[in-house]
C-alpha cells in the first residue's frame, strides 16, 4: 500500500514555501482575527494539475498524493478551479469551477479527487478540532474519496466503519495508540487498501483518505494530522 503522511500546520519548510509564497503572490494569503484555515488535496491518479482561486493561480504543477496548506484565509467565498498544467488561465478547467464559503476560525480540506464512477470532481471537507474531554484520546477520521464502491475499515481485521461511500466520512474518538488498519469492499475483509499501521494521537484528528481507482489498480491512503482545540473548534 501507498501511503503519505501529512501533519497540518506541520508540513516542512520547504513544503510551506513550495505552497505559500504563491498564494501570497496571488493575494490569497490573508490574516484575520480568526481567518479560516484551508488545505488542498490532490487525489487524482495521474493527473498534474494547476489550482486557480478566484482567477489567481495559486498552485502550480500539483501532482497526485500532495497535500498544500494549511493556508490562512479571510472568511467569505471563493472560487477554485484546477486545470491542467501549464495553463494561461483558469476559462478551460478540468475539475469545477467550484464555490467553497469558508466560515471565521473553520479548518478545512478540499480534495480533488475521483467520484465512484471514475469521474474527477471536488469536495470540501469541515475538519472536525474539537477536543474530547480525555487528553488522553484523539480522533480518526476516514474519508472515502476514491473509484471504488461502498467500504468497510477495519481495525485489527474487525470492522469499525461500515458501508462508506464516497465521497463520506466517518469518525472515531479513540484512545491514543496505533492501530493495525485496512480498508475492504463493504461486507468483506479482503484488504484493499492495507493493513498498514495508523497511530492516533492524543489532541489530535488522525484523518486518513482512501483516493485512486480500484478499476485501475491505483488505490493509496494519504494521512493528514489536525490540531484539535479544547473548548472550541467545528464537528
Amino acid at each position: 500500500m501507498r501511503t503519505t503522511t501529512y501533519a497540518a500546520g506541520a508540513l516542512s519548510l520547504a513544503a510551506v514555501l513550495a505552497f505559500a509564497a504563491p498564494a501570497q503572490a496571488g493575494g490569497w494569503h490573508h490574516h484575520g482575527d480568526d481567518p479560516a484555515q484551508l488545505s488542498v488535496l490532490h487525489g487524482v491518479p495521474g493527473l498534474t494539475v494547476d489550482v486557480w482561486v478566484d482567477g489567481t493561480l495559486t498552485l502550480d504543477d500539483f501532482t497526485p498524493g500532495s497535500l498544500a496548506g494549511p493556508l490562512e484565509l479571510a472568511a467569505g467565498d471563493y472560487e477554485i478551479a484546477i486545470t491542467a498544467p501549464d495553463a494561461a488561465s483558469a476559462d478551460n478547467p478540468v475539475i469545477g469551477p467550484v464555490t467553497v464559503d469558508l466560515e471565521e476560525g473553520g479548518n478545512y480540506t478540499a480534495v480533488a479527487h475521483l467520484d465512484a464512477d471514475g469521474a474527477p470532481t471536488a469536495t470540501l471537507f469541515t475538519n472536525d478540532t474539537k477536543a474530547p474531554r480525555n487528553n488522553n484520546k484523539g480522533k480518526l477520521t476516514v474519508r472515502h474519496v476514491a473509484a471504488a464502491p461502498a467500504v468497510d475499515v477495519l481495525a485489527g481485521g474487525e470492522p469499525v466503519i461500515e458501508g462508506l461511500r464516497n465521497p463520506d466520512e466517518a469518525t472515531l474518538k479513540l484512545k491514543a495508540g496505533t492501530i493495525s488498519a485496512s480498508v475492504a469492499a463493504a461486507g468483506t475483509t479482503a484488504p484493499l487498501i492495507g493493513p498498514a499501521d495508523v497511530t492516533v494521537e492524543g489532541g489530535k484528528n488522525t484523518i486518513v483518505y482512501a483516493w485512486g481507482s480500484l478499476a485501475d489498480g491505483t488505490l493509496a491512503a494519504a494521512v493528514q494530522v489536525v490540531d484539535l482545540n479544547q473548548g472550541r473548534g467545528r464537528h
